[in-house]
């Protein structure tokens, strides 16, 4: 159930993408202002997650899941209602601002109601919604917005994210935690201060910030370096988004069995080896270009499920809503920041149309996945528990420490 809100919150942010087009015909819109659709969805999610994190491990987590989707079906509904481009605006922000933090409380109710010994499959089922909505989100969009116009995607969206909604309000149990004593600053100041959320907020944007190198300019590279033409870029997502449906819960399942520091650590070789082909492809058949992106897909993706489930070990239960709503927030903001990194060193030929320094972005992204492994070593190192493999049944975890001394 949890993946299923995960799925319609990503195919509600990728779902706008291939209907520019249409967009800035109905509205007549420059691509400027289309980009503003896209990035407020992001920036409203980026705000309201870190604000998320002063609230919500105050509230019940069904509860306030529940009341969070509720928002974001209606503003789906309003995109597809929208009679002009600031009505859509307007709709975007609000389907960013509850849908971002809808899904930060989705991560901490994988962390709440399952096992540490199966946290990492669950985790693995949870992330799949992205590869999903990467294979269904592109095409889709493009084929029914084809079939009738722009609205007919969002209509759709907000039935399917009604019926989600009603299924969780069946389905879902009611989640006690332990609640903060205190004011919401001191809960924040917590959640900040504390040196084993420091080092899963590091790891949480560097796992971002790696991808965010590649994936902007990968279509415009392979059309322009490559050689494939604009029908055949689709193949991509379909291709790759179809075998991280299926890689990244077997990546979960594996970080059960063995320890999640080493289990990233071969992802990340296969990703880092994945993106340097991906990176100085020159002209090749598409089918050799669609193995190679295909395992860039995986290896990019794969490293999410041990990677999360080693943040998600490591936070206590009582923060966990408010710490994965701030690294949510996090994981934004370090998204967009690899995209004006990898704008920065890209550039357009104008003589021969090629795409110049994507090699460069490459070589970056593949520090970054280094850096993301060297960060999961540091929060074992202060949160061993947090990459710890089957637990023997009746075990106890320990939590980390508090950060402030009994009676503060």
């Amino acid at each position: 159930m949890l993946a299923g809100v995960q799925f319609t919150h990503i195919l509600d942010f990728m779902i706008i993408m291939p209907l520019g087009s249409q967009l800035m015909r109905a509205f007549a819109v420059s691509p400027t202002k289309f980009s503003w659709l896209v990035a407020a969805y992001a920036l409203s999610a980026a705000i309201t997650g870190f604000l998320g994190g002063f609230i919500l491990d105050r509230f019940e987590r069904k509860h306030a899941l529940l009341t969070l989707y509720a928002g974001f079906v209606l503003a789906t509904l309003a995109c597809a209602l929208a009679p002009t481009f600031w009505a859509l605006l307007a709709a975007r922000i609000a389907a960013g601002a509850c849908g971002g933090v809808a899904g930060s409380i989705v991560t901490a109710m994988v962390g709440d109601v399952i096992p540490p010994e199966r946290r990492g499959r669950a985790m693995g089922t949870v992330m799949a919604a992205f590869p999903l909505a990467s294979v269904l989100g592109v095409p889709f969009g493009i084929t029914l917005a084809g079939w009738f116009e722009w609205h007919a995607p969002f209509f759709l969206l907000a039935g399917l994210s009604a019926a989600v909604w009603v299924t969780a309000f069946k389905v879902l149990p009611v989640v006690v935690i332990e609640r903060h004593a205190g004011s919401a600053w001191r809960q924040m100041s917590a959640i900040l201060r504390h040196p084993v959320h420091q080092r899963a907020f590091a790891l949480s944007g560097m796992l971002v910030f790696g991808g965010g190198l590649i994936i902007p300019f990968m279509a415009p590279t392979m059309v322009a370096n490559v050689g494939l033409t604009e029908q055949q870029l689709p193949w991509i997502y379909l291709c790759g988004g179809a075998c991280t449906f299926f890689t990244v819960p077997w990546f979960g399942r594996l970080s059960d069995r063995y320890d999640k520091l080493h289990v990233l650590f071969a992802i990340s070789i296969l990703g880092a080896v994945s993106v340097l082909f991906l990176t100085n492809l020159p002209p090749w058949p598409v089918p050799a270009v669609l193995v190679v992106s295909t395992v860039f897909f995986v290896g990019m993706s794969g490293r999410y499920s041990p990677a999360m489930a080693m943040i998600t070990n490591a936070v206590e239960a009582r923060y966990r809503g408010g710490f994965m709503s701030v690294s949510s927030s996090l994981q934004q903001a370090c998204g967009g920041l690899a995209n004006l990194t990898v704008g920065a060193l890209v550039t357009a030929n104008a003589g021969s149309g090629r795409i110049e320094g994507f090699p460069r972005a490459g070589y970056l992204a593949v520090g970054a996945f280094a850096a993301t492994v060297w960060l999961a070593r540091r929060l074992r190192h202060i949160a061993p528990h947090a990459a710890r493999t089957l637990v023997p049944p009746g075990a106890v975890i320990p939590p980390p420490t508090s950060p402030h001394p009994a009676g503060r």
